[in-house]
């Protein structure tokens, strides 16, 4: 399905403090994570910031956003500051762009923006890809507009699914993808986050996300492995991100498939 070799991201907006923060980045660099994405909420770390501060205690750990809510921001806006991480990271910034999750609205309304209606969005989201010069372009989609904008114009699309979503579920969206992206479709590296992945995952996470899904990942080493490999023999997926709770529980899968 794909030959793009296998990487991994892991995804993190928050920390104590910057020593742990740069202990994350450091942790997960030296872990064979290829990224340290920051989610874009009012919750959480500014993202470039935080993309930036990772990127300075690392030496090749590359740095991203996932995903920038478009809305919230001028497409020269996020231009100029990709442009800056793009330099002073030595290339290792990628930019993660979406039209905003569902509760995203009410971050809009905090900073003072107008959040739009889903057109408007997928119009900005496109401006921004447009004012982006020489970055590494995710864009996170799951309905027809998105897909298509993310078919044409993204390096990476990262398939914005629900954890509880089946692998014929997810078939379907890549299927979609596919048929809109034509020719460009085996160019693409495609992309999911896993919300909860490791041998044995505590019970507040499977209560939380579910206890089976595409997006929930839990056996031993060699199954999470095999897992992995039959969706992207299957699927095409070949970049796959956990939230930074499970960084060290999916280490090992990370040690065995990261390159191959």
């Amino acid at each position: 399905m794909t030959d793009h070799p296998f990487r991994f991201g892991t995804v993190a907006g928050q920390a104590p403090d910057a020593g742990a923060w740069t202990g994350l980045a450091r942790r997960a660099e030296g872990l064979g994570y290829s990224t340290l994405l920051v989610p874009d909420t009012l919750g959480t770390f500014s993202p470039f910031t935080a993309a930036g501060v990772a990127a300075a205690a690392t030496t090749t750990l590359r740095v991203g956003t996932y995903v920038l809510s478009a809305p919230n921001r001028t497409p020269r806006a996020v231009a100029w500051e990709a442009a800056t991480l793009h330099r002073l990271t030595g290339g290792r910034f990628e930019l993660g762009l979406g039209a905003g999750r569902p509760d995203a609205e009410g971050d809009a309304a905090a900073l003072g923006v107008r959040f739009g209606t889903p057109g408007e969005r997928i119009e900005r989201l496109s401006q921004t890809i447009e004012a982006v010069e020489d970055v590494r372009i995710l864009v996170a989609a799951s309905g027809t507009r998105l897909l298509r904008l993310a078919a044409h114009r993204a390096d990476t699309v990262a398939l914005g699914v629900p954890p509880h979503y089946t692998d014929e579920q997810l078939a379907a969206k890549i299927d979609e993808l596919y048929e809109l992206a034509g020719d460009r479709f085996h160019r693409l590296e495609l992309a999911m986050n896993l919300a909860c992945a490791g041998a044995e995952p505590p019970e507040w996470a499977l209560t939380r996300f579910g206890r089976s899904g595409t997006g929930i990942l839990t056996g031993t080493v060699t199954e999470m492995a095999d897992t992995l490999r039959r969706r992207r023999d299957r699927l095409g997926i070949s970049y796959v991100s956990v939230n930074a709770q499970f960084v060290d529980a999916f280490a090992p899968v990370v040690e065995r498939l990261a390159g191959t």
